[in-house]
């Protein structure tokens, strides 16, 4: 169904076209009822066949907010209703927003922004002060690579690391990517562009994500960086993606398997003085490098010599793949990475990654993240936190007395 008041707000969100089809929406819509023409689109929506599920949970929300503003007296010596009543005010369907979530069929109504973003967070307090979260929530992220970076993009938005996130992904979801993505059999072949920005998305309406569906290549790589950053609070304009043409990067996160992206975006970066962090997803790995804090830092800590972007486009299969072992580090691999090296394209279809070692990824993308962008004195390296190491099998315990054998 296609309305003219649906289709005059948004017309690729709201209402299916030739160029963007529901099943490859990933931006929520956010309607304001005490808009007219919000009001009068939502109406029509409510009444349309797309919609599926109304989900009006505003009371709840509310009595959270205000036990987060004070946690001694949240009602202020107030019945609850009295005070949900003088907070939402004589309209509580025109409070806060209404979001309305095209590839699901869901509306759902929220707080407004502010509001939505302090209750949100509030149980990250404070561990994160709501000062360093209103900071973390102003800085855009970049990430390329999202099978494993995905669940890095999701960790960052869901801990209030980043407001702002450009993904790029060439890939779709495939059934051997659901040992590790989080997703369902229902979304196989859906671009993980995509993928990731809806599960950010329903994480917090307000995100402003942008999205490369062709991943990161010499023709759009200067636009995934974006301009450079006056400062560490710029501003931003929406790009046609939703995102921010004219804001840069914060920060780089890098998992993506093509060796000239990889080099190429560090070079981007250095130039930018833009800090990378990359997971290995095998014993821990994290790289972090802080070209913020040095311009001539060289890539991937020297391990790779001066091999720069356009050295790699031209080598063979041979030349990368010991480019590649130079990366990462090839004596610090684990025995089963090691093993899979020598098999991969003969009895093993591609490189061994566990759901486990991805969490553990995005967990320690995310705490680095959150420490660089808030200013603390983080510098580069390489660190490891291996399990096996951490967690080491020992000699068998002895049996309880008395048990049978």
């Amino acid at each position: 169904m296609t309305t003219p008041l649906l289709t005059g707000l948004e017309p690729d969100l709201l209402a299916p076209s030739s160029s963007r089809p529901f099943d490859e929406s990933f931006r929520p819509v956010l309607l304001d009822i005490s808009r007219p023409a919000d009001a009068a689109a939502l109406a029509e929506l409510r009444e349309s066949d797309r919609l599926r599920e109304v989900h009006d949970r505003i009371d709840d929300q509310v009595e959270e907010l205000l036990r987060c503003l004070a946690p001694q007296d949240p009602f202020g010596s107030r019945s609850r209703s009295r005070a949900l009543a003088d907070t939402l005010g004589p309209r509580p369907d025109a409070y806060g927003r209404w979001a309305w979530y095209p590839w699901s069929g869901r509306l759902v109504h929220v707080l407004p922004e502010a509001e939505f973003r302090l209750v949100r967070t509030d149980r990250n307090r404070d561990k994160i002060t709501r000062e360093q979260q209103r900071s973390l929530l102003r800085r855009r992220i970049g990430v390329i690579g999202l099978s494993v970076g995905s669940s890095a993009a999701l960790t960052c938005a869901m801990e209030g690391v980043g407001g702002a996130f450009r993904l790029a992904d060439f890939d779709r979801l495939g059934l051997s990517n659901l040992n590790r993505l989080r997703a369902g059999v229902h979304e196989l072949g859906l671009e993980k562009s995509v993928l990731c920005a809806r599960r950010m998305y329903e994480l917090d309406p307000y995100l402003d994500i942008e999205i490369h569906r062709g991943g990161v290549d010499e023709e759009n790589i200067e636009e995934f960086f974006g301009g450079r950053n006056s400062g560490q609070d710029g501003g931003q304009g929406k790009g046609e993606e939703g995102g921010s043409q004219d804001r840069g990067l914060d920060l780089l996160i890098e998992e993506c398997d093509t060796p000239w992206v990889k080099v190429a975006a560090r070079e981007h970066a250095r130039g930018r003085g833009v800090p990378v962090l990359m997971d290995t997803n095998d014993r821990g790995l994290l790289d972090i490098e802080r070209f913020d804090l040095e311009p001539d830092r060289p890539l991937f800590h020297g391990r790779t010599g001066t091999t720069t972007a356009a050295d790699v486009e031209v080598m063979d299969q041979e030349e990368t793949i010991r480019f590649l072992l130079a990366v990462v580090d090839e004596q610090r691999l684990s025995p089963a990475m090691t093993d899979a090296l020598t098999r991969v394209g003969r009895t093993l279809s591609s490189w061994p990654q566990l759901a486990s070692g991805v969490m553990l990824g995005a967990a320690l993308v995310t705490d680095t993240a959150r420490r660089v962008l808030l200013g603390e004195p983080l510098g580069s390296g390489r660190h490891s936190i291996d399990f096996e190491a951490l967690v080491p099998a020992g000699a068998p315990l002895p049996a309880p007395q008395g048990a049978a054998l």
